[in-house]
């Protein structure tokens, strides 16, 4: 006797293979915003790991353990949303797909970390809390650990809602809170924490005219000439040695601290030599490029297209080699403390503990910067290849120009801040061109004010959001940091 199903028999176990298929999905579904999640807790893990096998004392400490998948949960975070003001501009113009930005920032931010990241970082971040003030080292490590758990908290949340907020920001309000909830008020330095105040102004201000100001050339050169193509020969080589000396000079200012110490001087003497340089090297290839080119805005772009690929990479490196230290900073500071029981302003960053930074940043970037890239890519204002390319010329000659001042400034907000000047030159270009336009034209063809008042060109949704998480930054961090450290001395200390 057969014991093959029955033709019910294959009805029922259709449908049976079709509920657990549907299950598959279903689950599959569930499962799939938990992966990246799944993939950062898995780095955290591998960070702690690496603190017991590389931590020089035995026993190993539990504190430094803890610390380092902090310290891996903030270099997360710096990936997620801070990363994204270095590629926002270049994907928001078609330049780079999302893919190739992840890939380049990734590679680059890493090298900078590890290759010119500062071999030594102040602890107390930039001199906001005197050592002295805190007389214990216990009390020293809880207010160090309770800074990088708020800062990296803020930055998460800031993420999650959509702002890119800068990490150093959060990084001095999480010190300043725990070090007033450790040794009073008195315990800060005031002017310092003035002069960082005031960046928050200067910094987007600052990139914002620069970029309005290289968008404005760019326009008055070559946008509306009459041969774009003629002009474009003359003016992008011209653009891209300006850029390749303000990157010098930038790199040299700032992401060479660990191999050379270089001043301001002498980085711009370097910034003039490859700009002359690549000028020379630009203006044949630019002219080969531009062979045949129709006279319209679009082949311009195109011209553009591979020197803001290269602006972005370089971003990414000077980024890597400067802001590791906010992740690592905190954490450098504890295993100091643990290993040799006291503080002191600088101390070296080992190894291991760069190294967790450097693939943090990258694993953070990966999982999570998709969505703060498209925000300040696409979501500000509408960007082509030039006026990104004005934003990343911007974020480095802004730099220089502060450090030359010696005014603190966030990288986060001079990026941004580009972005933005950019997005209101347009508005009031195009204001400016629709006023002309209307005064020639019959009363009842103009433009109402209403009407042009609804085509602004940014989004004063995001304009708000964006300033209103950069005031509330610092003392955010420190609220959250100051809880942090009472929670952990009362139940540790």
């Amino acid at each position: 006797m057969s014991n093959a199903p029955k033709g019910n028999q294959w009805k029922t176990l259709d449908k049976d293979l079709n509920r657990i298929s549907q299950m598959e999905y279903a689950t599959m579904a569930v499962s799939k915003p938990l992966v990246a999640p799944g993939i950062a807790l898995a780095f955290m893990v591998v960070a702690g790991i690496a603190a017991a096998l590389f931590f020089n004392e035995t026993p190993v400490s539990f504190v430094v353990v803890t610390a380092a998948v902090f310290g891996a949960y903030m270099a997360l975070n710096i990936g997620a949303n801070d990363v994204a003001n270095n590629m926002g501009p270049a994907v928001g113009a078609n330049a780079l797909t999302m893919g190739g930005a992840i890939v380049i920032a990734a590679l680059f931010e890493s090298a900078g970390a590890l290759l010119a990241g500062g071999d030594v970082v102040g602890t107390i971040s930039k001199g906001i809390i005197a050592p002295s003030s805190v007389a214990d080292s216990g009390v020293f490590i809880w207010a160090m650990m309770a800074a990088l758990i708020s800062s990296a908290l803020w930055v998460n949340l800031a993420t999650v809602f959509g702002a890119p907020v800068s990490t150093t920001h959060s990084v001095v309000g999480g010190v300043m809170g725990a070090g007033i909830a450790a040794a009073g008020l008195s315990a800060v330095n005031w002017t310092t924490m003035g002069a960082i105040a005031a960046s928050w102004v200067i910094s987007p201000i600052l990139g914002g005219a620069i970029a309005a100001g290289f968008l404005a050339l760019i326009k008055a050169k070559i946008i509306y000439q009459e041969d774009k193509i003629a002009a474009a020969r003359r003016w992008v080589p011209v653009l891209i040695a300006i850029m390749a000396g303000a990157f010098a000079a930038y790199l040299s200012l700032k992401g060479l601290k660990r191999i050379i110490k270089i001043d301001i001087g002498t980085a711009l003497l370097i910034g003039a030599g490859i700009a002359a340089l690549s000028y020379v090297i630009s203006a044949p290839l630019i002219a080969r490029q531009s062979e045949g080119m129709e006279n319209r805005n679009r082949s311009l772009k195109t011209l553009f297209g591979l020197p803001l690929i290269i602006s972005a990479a370089l971003l990414s490196f000077a980024h890597g080699a400067n802001d590791v230290a906010n992740a690592v900073g905190p954490l450098a500071a504890i295993v100091h403390a643990a290993e040799f029981g006291d503080f002191a302003d600088k101390v070296a960053i080992p190894t291991w503990v760069m190294v967790i930074g450097a693939f943090g940043i990258s694993f953070g970037l990966f999982l999570f910067g998709p969505k703060l890239i498209n925000m300040v890519g696409s979501q500000i204002t509408k960007l082509n290849p030039m006026r990104a390319y004005c934003v990343a010329l911007s974020a480095a000659i802004t730099v220089i120009v502060a450090s030359w001042l010696g005014l603190p400034v966030s990288s986060t907000h001079i990026a941004v801040g580009g972005v933005f000047g950019v997005g209101f030159f347009r508005e009031w270009h195009a204001e400016r061109r629709a006023r002309a336009h209307s005064a020639s034209r019959p009363p009842e063809l103009r433009i109402a004010k209403e009407e042009r008042r609804r085509r602004k060109l940014v989004r004063r949704s995001h304009f708000m959001t964006i300033v209103a998480a950069w005031v509330i930054t610092v003392p955010a961090a420190a609220v959250i940091s100051g809880l942090i450290f009472l929670i952990l001395n009362a139940l540790l200390g």
